[in-house]
């Protein structure tokens, strides 16, 4: 059998299943379910202030999702693709009120995922959202773990429940999609490389919580500031 290649000096176009083993590859290395904010949220060792800092931020950032979809919406011909995508745009979108507070490294952080799945080709724009191959897990521990540690949260967390149906159903899309649409091993190498940049962005927010509230804990002006020593 002849394997395919896209170019004289180009390797080989990987397997279905060896691009796919990637994507897991690189969400076992790197997605941010192994940052150390993250561990102490799970061990019960944040305070009410750090959780608070935490739910503030993650609220920007979830506030944005609604309109990288709707970049990534615009970006498609195909009706097909516009109508699985647009329900994505349903199952995030907020009240719309605007956010105070929140760390100047968050809006980066959040600024640059837009940016990417703008500026970058419709291919790396949806492999970047591939992240909801992994987030299943990471939002199942949090709940458990919240509701075990953090009681006094129980009744905030709606929307990551919805999540654990939602999240498999999207990926399981986006990831057939990209399968389908990644001919070549170039192409194969920029979604691969769409949802590095993409993990590297939720490891940056957490690295911006962690050093404002955690250790050293310095908080920049204009953010959020906790009360002292709560729990």
């Amino acid at each position: 059998m002849t394997v395919p290649m896209t170019g004289a000096l180009e390797k080989p176009v990987l397997s279905e299943a060896e691009f796919i083993a990637g994507f897991h590859a690189i969400g076992e290395e790197r997605y941010h379910h192994k940052h150390p904010f993250h561990l102490l949220m799970h061990e019960g060792q944040l305070t009410r202030g750090q959780l608070q800092a935490w739910a503030l931020n993650r609220y920007f950032y979830q506030s944005r999702i609604p309109i990288k979809d709707a970049a990534i919406l615009a970006r498609s011909e195909d009706p097909a693709f516009r109508r699985a995508w647009r329900k994505r745009i349903l199952d995030h979108d907020g009240d719309g009120s605007k956010p105070n507070g929140i760390l100047p490294a968050t809006r980066f952080a959040v600024q640059a995922y837009v940016e990417l799945v703008s500026r970058r080709s419709h291919l790396e724009a949806v492999a970047s959202s591939l992240t909801e191959l992994f987030s299943h897990k990471l939002i199942a521990l949090r709940l458990d773990r919240m509701r075990q540690h953090y009681p006094w949260l129980s009744s905030g967390l709606d929307y990551f429940t919805s999540r654990l149906t939602q999240a498999p159903e999207d990926a399981e899309f986006a990831l057939a999609w990209v399968v389908n649409h990644a001919h070549k091993r170039e192409e194969q190498n920029k979604a691969h490389a769409a949802l590095r940049a993409k993990c590297d962005i939720l490891w940056a927010q957490l690295d911006a919580l962690y050093f404002a509230y955690v250790n050293p804990g310095w908080p920049p002006p204009g953010a959020f500031q906790p009360a002292k020593d709560t729990r």
